[in-house]
């Protein structure tokens, strides 16, 4: 929505808010060409919080950025805005900033957002134009389709409508969820940032000149204590401003007769605050307040006053409390940030729940909802067309920007909309509150259609074996069409199967033909049939999305949600027009109903699929069916192309959109299928002429089936097997410029290929020279990229993300753990991820048969028997019930036949009778870990250590086994060594797990690369350009609350931040970080590093206090996340380090540094180069505090390390050496200021002493230091050339590549003249440990008084023969040789030089 009110900066609120007029414009110093960029900071303050006069709306600060192009500039999108004077329904005027290209939906929701009109729902829009014209707006149209505001003067009134039954009821609810806060979702930042502004404000105001004291991080603390840091996440609900005690819908209603005749339309009782109770009465032009008392309705008005066209506005009447409690409420939402009170379409799931669980209260309006939009009971007229309105989306006209930015959006709010639909009534379907559509058939196989969804099971496919074998139901036509499908056949002669396209019936082991069947052992199909029901749903979904992205003009797909709940799986699509109703058999065009038994084929439709096969890479081939007759294919032969009775083409089925994956071959690999991602990468890599086959001597890519080239090996080959791979890859294909690769979707399947033997094994070749690439390239150069931190997932989700935008499977996941075997934390990572999916496994078999009243405890003794040690509570009665069923369904070891009952069982036939007990009771910790291990070798080829069960990280797989199951629970610290951690009242929710194909703008993926390219060349007002351009599209597109526009703000920060514009930074990061708590969660790793970025920031405008205050969190966010041990964990360390390292706090920074250097050299090995980063930041660190000989000692270690891994020519060992040599310098310095023979004084001695007494840190800060001094470096070949030119240690939070140029990027900047973030830094007051190496440094001889100091200086040294000459001298003695020491060595970190520039300054005033 490309509107701005302009409103918050030129009049009063009715609220009372005073409106401060000064405009504080940040310009980032980067002018662009021809391109006159600044930064609208709409009266934000440095620290990112808005003042209560800003509007509440967040689709106000759309145009944050406002970008006048210039002419020759017409591809960015032009939007320019026109200011427009409103006059409210009250009489008020406010001023909105307008472009014609919006529509009047979006001049509706401005208003809505606004605090002067939010309560006005029921009103027209009459725009007056300049030449005195009045216009009446229509909602659906566009401004500039009535009348054109270019011109100025144009005003716009709302003028108050009739209202009638529906929009009575909607005004009532607006009103409703006005007075509540709960729709404002405070970010702690803002609350941290507010909080500090109100001290500093006391401060100046009190005269106060005493700088507060730095409180000190309990960082430390939170590493040691997980579980404990459980209940610091979720802060406490919002204390509610009370406007009014009830609104309900009063017994009145409905409306005699005789008052609808003269407008009565709805009756209300209101019991305000001060305790009166009012009967209100609604009608189609006001509200106002009748006679009535007791039971019996009077119509009268009570009073003539007591009216308004608003229920608020008759509220503010009646009540003088209301009145003031509900402007608290505006100002409150007013003070907010304008993203806090925007909704998120798609929010995440909250794993933790506050405890104590809050009251439940009552709440007449909460019940009233509840109630009335049960399933079934909705009006009929509310029901939408879903697949008209997408696919009418979908042929919106998109020739240029404008237009492709409204279908985007159009298509974005229907998919959104469709999921939101799809996940209530999936939920309505699996707790069976929805009758399905042909209910005579086995219950596995129902299907429902509910709000036009067309719902259906991911069905083992077992069970239809089942049915087969012991029913003999032969005339099904089952032969390999799963569940919907076969029912479907019946439903509608082989097309409703298409609707409910449900892969899961293809989830069959070798489903050609019942032959085939038995070739297969029973067993091996059973376990596989769970895992490939799942995968064809997931790989249907991942076609989908695919076809959707080719965007092929009349081929269309069908809207597709996937929702896992309570153990099931339901997969959700839209209604496909016409085939509800009855035959249309002649529909099915295009594919095969029957798995390839009888092919359909069409001309047009051919065309059609064609076109989408060459965006897709996929080739044209030819096919035989069961006759043997020839077909001409470009797409998987189980697809189905059907015309719909609107006479689209639609394409369903679309398992097998990229080809298989010729590693993995044998039963049960059917939907082994490669990722999208990966067919890109490979497709870049040829066209980078890196054209890759086959390994020489590998004839067969799939004989040794599941076993991976080479993952196994040592690590120590990893980077020469790389080499060797890319250098066996044949010279580029000389055919590959005129022809190119496409795959063959059907090779390697169980269909018939047509065509010559050559081509069939051309184009076997081409599959297993991609899936070669896969395993031979990709997937080392993935391990690399994590051994040289290069990508650092934090957790499941992350990592998960990781492996597929490099295009692996998960299945490869037990690969990537033995190649990561040497660093404990990716180890950590990958085994954790291992145990989680295959518990995940385990806990759905388990919900599906657990009847509603179990839930809850069934849950909790699952986690207890997971994570504590619980033996079967239901003792010998159902020994092995439990334990039998998974093993049959894992270990196989177990004859078909014994499946049958489990597989009935689990569609809980309400007749059958149930057992006595539950089968969750026989459950135990040893059956658990048992099939954990067995499903672990079975699905990832992965060996789970011994004693995995100790291992597991308890609380990070705590939560990744609750986010992805959908489970619940309260925030409080669990015993994990106990029994059983949990209790049944600690499971607060079960919710469904939802994955979905809405569409992404393209338009902005596409301007955030090309601003990445320009930010790494270090052309930031280039990027500056190109990130606000995406930032407008994307909120434009889908609002402000979604990830791509998080994205934009963090690369929006990072271009400030290197233009020196810290408060324009801060202003984007905290909307980054509001973002991404609110899509992504709260506990999210890109959360973390949110608030790591933040801190950074702060800390760039001397706001240490606050910048802690966030470092303090981000610390709490990881330890969630990874828990303790990770080197992001060390490397925020060292962030912190160095703040506290600038306010003085030496005692602290040493510890934080001392702990990151314990962490590296446990996790990544004592010679890799971020535990280089840390000695370097501790030579900073003596440096400062003048021990100058530890500092060399420090930058030593460094150096030997860099010249290790990088080379002696590398820059940064070239930064290195400058630093020894500074340090030596100083040191040599002292030795002649000593040599001067400055007497011992035994005073300083003795304060000395009683400095270490009164700090005992300082003791134990030396010994550490000694510690770790004399550690022996150990060989590790990891590599990592991201980190020593960074402008943050190993620079969190930042994309990987933009931080790898971020050294270059500042000497460009400054190249051009940018302004860059000045250096110096106040210096401090000297802390307790200072003014202790400064009596220290005196050049002591110790004598019996000093022993105790001169010890500590022995531990500080580490090595006790040169502890005399610890380091020499006071801070404040200056260099000798100014030229020689002018400018520290740049390149090793800003933060670090910043430190320098300080010392240098209390050199300079000591000097004076």
């Amino acid at each position: 929505m490309a509107g701005k009110s302009n409103k918050g900066r030129n009049r009063k609120g009715t609220h009372g808010a005073t409106t401060s007029s000064s405009q504080q414009v940040v310009s980032s110093d980067a002018p662009a060409k021809g391109n006159k960029t600044t930064l609208d900071s709409a009266n934000i303050e440095a620290n990112g919080v808005q003042p209560v006069s800003e509007t509440t709306d967040a689709q106000l600060e759309v145009k944050e950025v406002e970008t006048e192009n210039s002419v020759n500039e017409p591809k960015q999108g032009d939007i320019n805005l026109y200011p427009v004077s409103v006059k409210t329904q009250s009489g008020e005027k406010l001023e909105l900033q307008l472009n014609p290209g919006d529509s009047v939906m979006d001049v509706r929701q401005f208003l809505l957002d606004a605090p002067e009109t939010c309560f006005f729902t029921c009103y027209d829009l009459l725009l007056q134009t300049k030449d005195g014209s009045t216009h009446h707006l229509e909602d659906y149209n566009e401004i500039s389709e009535v009348a054109d505001i270019t011109t100025g003067d144009c005003t716009l009134e709302m003028v108050a409508a009739l209202y009638d039954d529906r929009s009575i009821r909607a005004h009532v609810h607006r009103t409703r969820d006005l007075l509540s806060l709960s729709t404002l979702h405070a970010s702690l930042s803002t609350s941290l940032a507010l909080q500090y502004d109100l001290s500093q404000s006391k401060a100046s105001n009190s005269g106060d000149t005493v700088k507060t004291d730095v409180p000190e991080l309990d960082g430390l603390g939170f590493m040691e204590d997980v579980s404990g840091s459980l209940g610091k996440l979720l802060s406490s609900s919002t204390r509610e401003i009370k406007c009014v005690e009830s609104i309900v819908f009063s017994t009145f209603n409905p409306p005699p007769s005789y008052r609808r005749l003269v407008g009565d339309l709805i009756y209300l009782d209101v019991v305000t605050v001060e305790g009166n109770k009012y009967c209100i009465t609604g009608t189609t032009k006001m509200f106002y307040v009748n006679s009535s008392t007791g039971n019996v309705l009077d119509p009268r008005p009570s009073k003539a006053t007591s009216e308004s066209t608003t229920l608020i506005g008759l509220l503010q009447k009646i009540s003088p409390k209301f009145k003031k409690a509900f402007r608290e409420i505006l100002e409150r939402k007013a003070s907010a940030h304008p993203f806090e009170n925007v909704q998120s379409l798609l929010p995440p799931n909250s794993w933790l729940g506050l405890y104590p669980v809050p009251d439940h209260k009552r709440d007449a309006a909460r019940a009233e909802d509840a109630l009335t939009l049960s399933y079934g009971s909705e009006l009929i007229g509310m029901q939408r067309d879903w697949n008209e309105e997408l696919q009418s989306c979908r042929e919106f006209p998109h020739t240029n920007l404008q237009e492709r930015i409204l279908r985007d959006r159009a298509l974005y709010k229907v998919a959104s909309d469709f999921v939101d639909a799809a996940v209530s009534g999936a939920v309505g379907v699996i707790s069976r509150c929805i009758p399905p559509i042909n209910p005579t058939d086995p219950e596995c196989f129902h299907m429902y259609v509910h709000n036009n969804i067309f719902f259906s099971f991911a069905v083992d496919a077992d069970l239809e074996h089942l049915s087969r074998k012991h029913q003999s139901v032969t005339n099904l036509n089952i032969e390999g069409i799963g569940s919907s499908t076969d029912s479907s056949e019946k439903v509608s002669n082989d097309v409703v199967q298409g609707d409910g396209g449900i892969s899961k019936g293809e989830s069959m082991g070798k489903p050609n033909d019942v032959v085939e069947l038995t070739q297969v052992p029973a067993e091996t199909q059973l376990a596989e049939s769970e895992q490939a029901t799942y995968a064809s749903a997931n790989n249907d979904l991942k076609g989908t999305k695919a076809y959707q992205e080719a965007d092929v003009p009349g081929l269309y797909n069908l809207a597709m949600a996937i929702i896992d709940y309570r153990g099931h799986r339901v997969v959700a699509q839209s209604v496909l027009p016409g085939i509800l109703q009855g035959d249309k058999s002649d529909s099915l065009l295009y594919g095969s109903v029957d798995y390839g038994k009888k092919i359909c084929w069409n001309e047009d439709f051919h065309s059609k699929v064609l076109e989408a096969a060459k965006r897709l890479h996929l080739k044209e081939h030819t096919v035989l069916d069961g006759s043997g007759n020839v077909f001409k294919l470009a797409a998987p032969v189980e697809c189905k192309g059907i015309v719909g009775s609107d006479d689209r083409h639609y394409l369903l089925d679309l398992m097998r959109a990229t080809p298989r994956d010729a590693n993995y071959s044998g039963p049960g690999s059917r939907f082994c299928i490669l990722r999208p991602e990966l067919i890109t990468a490979f497709f870049q890599a040829e066209a980078a002429g890196k054209s890759v086959s086959k390994p020489e001597g590998n004839t067969d890519g799939a004989s040794d089936s599941i076993k991976v080239a080479g993952a196994e090996e040592p690590d120590t080959t990893k980077v020469e097997k790389i080499e060797a791979a890319q250098e066996c890859a044949s010279t580029p294909i000389e055919s590959s410029e005129s022809e190119k690769i496409e795959f063959n979707p059907n090779v390697l399947t169980e269909f018939k290929l047509a065509g010559s033997q050559e081509e069939i094994a051309a184009d076997e070749e081409n599959v297993r020279r991609v899936s070669s690439y896969l395993a031979n390239v990709v997937l080392p150069k993935f391990i690399q990229d994590l051994c040289t931190l290069e990508a650092s997932p934090m957790d499941g989700q992350t990592f998960t993300e990781a492996l597929h935008a490099h295009g692996i499977n998960i299945r490869y996941i037990g690969k990537v753990a033995h190649g990561t075997k040497h660093l404990p934390h990716l180890w950590d990572l990958c085994s954790n991820e291992i145990v989680v999916r295959s518990a995940k496994h385990i806990i759905k078999d388990l919900l599906r048969d657990i009847e509603d009243h179990d839930l809850g405890p069934a849950i909790a003794h699952f986690l207890n028997c997971f994570f504590g040690s619980c033996q079967n509570v239901g003792g010998k009665v159902a020994a092995n019930s439990m334990q039998s069923r998974t093993q049959k369904k894992y270990l196989q070891d177990h004859a078909s036949l014994g499946k049958s009952s489990k597989g009935q069982a689990r569609w809980k036939s309400k007749a059958s009778a149930r057992k006595p007990h539950s089968s969750y009771v026989s459950i135990s910790s040893e059956t658990i870990w048992s099939d954990l291990e067995e499903f672990a070798k079975l699905k990832y080829q992965f060996e789970l250590p011994e004693d995995a069960r100790l291992r597991v990280k308890k609380v990070s797989v705590l939560r990744n086994l609750c986010q992805k199951v959908g489970i619940s629970i309260a925030a409080r610290k669990y015993d994990f060594n106990a029994a059983t951690p949990f209790q049944t009242s600690d499971i607060l929710n079960l919710q469904p797990v939802v994955k979905h194909s809405v569409p992404v703008c393209s338009e902005a993926k596409n301007l955030v690369e090309m601003g990445k390219a320009q930010l790494s060349e270090g052309l930031l007002s280039e990027a500056f350009t190109l990130f606000s351009e995406a930032f407008s599209i994307l909120q434009q597109v889908t609002g402000p609350m979604h990830r791509e526009v998080a994205n934009c703000c963090r690369y929006l920060a990072m271009v400030l931040y290197h233009a020196g514009d810290m408060a324009g930074a801060i202003m984007q990061q905290h909307k980054e970080l509001i973002i991404n708590e609110r899509c992504l969660g709260l506990d999210h790793p890109d959360t973390a590093h949110s608030y790591g970025n933040m801190a950074l920031f702060y800390h760039g405008l001397n706001q240490t206090e606050l910048a802690l205050r966030h470092m303090s969190r981000a610390l709490l966010l990881l330890s969630l996340s990874s828990g303790p041990d990770h080197p992001d964990v060390a490397a925020t360390f060292i962030n912190v380090a160095m703040m506290y390292q600038d306010i003085g706090k030496m005692d602290t920074a040493l510890r934080y540094l001392q702990e990151a250097l314990k962490k590296n050299e446990r996790l990544l090995g004592e010679e890799h180069i971020q535990t280089a980063v840390c000695y370097h930041a501790l030579a900073i660190a003596f440096n400062c505090m003048g021990a100058f000989k530890l500092s060399h000692q420090h930058e030593k270690k460094t150096y030997d390390i860099l010249v290790k891994q990088l080379g002696e020519e590398d820059s940064r060992t070239k930064d290195s050496q400058n630093w020894m040599k500074t340090f030596k310098m100083r040191e040599l310095q002292m030795n002649v200021q000593k040599q001067k023979g400055q007497a011992l004084n035994a005073a300083s001695t003795q304060k000395a002493i009683d400095i270490l007494k009164a700090n005992p840190d300082l003791i134990q800060a030396f010994q550490a230091v000694a510690a770790a001094g004399g550690s022996s470096p150990s060989v590790n070949n990891s590599l990592n050339a991201a980190v020593l030119g960074e402008t943050i240690p190993r620079g969190r939070g930042f994309d990987e590549r933009a931080a790898r140029a971020a050294a270059e990027i500042r000497k460009k900047a400054a190249a051009k003249g940018l302004s860059i973030r000045p250096q110096g830094l106040p210096a401090q007051a000297l802390p307790p440990l200072t003014q202790l190496l400064n009596i220290i440094n005196s050049g002591i001889t110790p004598d019996a008084n000093g022993s105790r100091a001169a010890d500590v200086k022995k531990e500080a040294n580490s090595e006790p023969s040169s502890a005399p000459a610890a380091a020499d001298a006071k801070v404040g003695i200056s260099s000798s040789s100014s030229s020689e020491q002018g400018q520290p060595p740049a390149g090793l970190g800003k933060g670090l030089t910043s430190l320098d520039s300080k010392k240098k300054k209390t050199k300079a005033e000591n000097k004076s």
